[in-house]
């Protein structure tokens, strides 16, 4: 797929969302800053509607379309974020909704797809084999299928998280943000770069998913293998046409091992009292593993993508740290 969004669309679709999403906040973290040497600033899209950014990227692309278009209702593939959004964005529309999860979807991503009036349909252990089941059945069914991340609409509208911040902090001199499918990353590197086409835009993944940073440094997209991770929301493959936007306008990725994940997750809960997913802590897992020193001295804007974890998921990191904290 050819993509041609620009940084226009992201201004449109900000106009569009508008007063449907929350202005989330922006908050500097003055303790990741005094440990990093760099001034550091959240991003936090753990306080939108449905708990992640992904319900931007939804709302305009259901915005954009039309009543014939959405008349069979709409399917997705998601591990969970951009279902509970869709759902919310249908909802709004007064559209069905039926998403396709992998079976490793956290139970709180999916009682918000549940609650947001979406209907699920688990099938496949990893987010390809769900989305591979999506299209099987948006042929069946006469619906229309909505991409997570390889979209000119979804991009957009996940720039607008991006665009709020630098609307109110201009100054930014790197950001750092998850890397899943690619919207979000996409999106906020249309912003950085047409604010300031020398900032740094830096992809953060797991070593359990790492498709970016392998295809990134190859030039091309290649296969990787995957495993369990705690950032499920970043699972599963890239597309072509995020690629190739991706190596116009992305600096770098960096990858963070599983227990850096798990540490930065119970470090944000005990010193800023935030729920965040593991996905959205990757930024800060980096941070903390030194893999973004040369961003010392400077200013950083981190996206916190999301605060679905499960409950069970953060009372085991609390537990884990809690007591390694005690011990020392």
């Amino acid at each position: 797929m050819v993509l041609h969004v620009t940084y226009q669309d992201v201004l449109k679709a900000y106009k569009r969302v508008k007063g449907r999403v929350n202005h989330t906040p922006l908050v500097e973290s003055t303790k990741l800053s005094s440990q990093t040497d760099a001034n550091i600033w959240f991003k936090l899209e753990n306080f939108q509607k449905t708990g992640s950014f992904k319900v931007r990227g939804a709302l305009n692309k259901l915005n954009v379309l039309t009543e014939k278009e959405l008349k069979n209702g709409v399917t997705t593939a998601s591990a969970g974020n951009h279902a509970q959004g869709l759902a919310y964005a249908a909802a709004l529309k007064n559209v069905s909704a039926k998403i396709v999860v992998p079976e490793t979807t956290p139970e709180v991503k999916l009682e918000g797809i549940r609650q947001l009036g979406g209907e699920i349909i688990v099938k496949g252990k990893t987010y390809d084999e769900a989305e591979k089941y999506a299209y099987q059945f948006v042929e069946e069914s006469g619906r229309l299928f909505v991409e997570a991340f390889e979209d000119d609409d979804i991009i957009a509208g996940q720039g607008t998280a991006a665009l709020e911040s630098f609307l109110k902090e201009p100054d930014f001199d790197a950001v750092v943000v998850p890397a899943g499918g690619g919207g979000l990353i996409c999106g906020t590197a249309l912003v950085a770069k047409a604010i300031n086409p020398n900032i740094k835009v830096i992809g953060v993944q797991t070593h359990a998913s790492p498709p970016w940073y392998y295809s990134y440094k190859s030039g091309k997209i290649v296969d990787v293998e995957y495993q369990d991770s705690y950032a499920e929301g970043l699972h599963g493959g890239i597309g072509q046409g995020n690629f190739e936007l991706v190596k116009k306008v992305v600096d770098e990725f960096v990858l963070v091992e599983e227990e850096s994940v798990a540490k930065a997750v119970y470090w944000l809960a005990n010193e800023h009292h935030y729920m965040i997913e593991g996905s959205g802590a990757v930024g800060v897992a980096a941070f903390q593993e030194g893999l973004l020193d040369h961003l010392k001295g400077k200013k950083v804007l981190n996206l916190i993508s999301g605060g679905n974890i499960d409950m069970k998921r953060l009372a085991e990191f609390i537990k884990k740290f809690g007591e390694v904290e005690n011990e020392d």
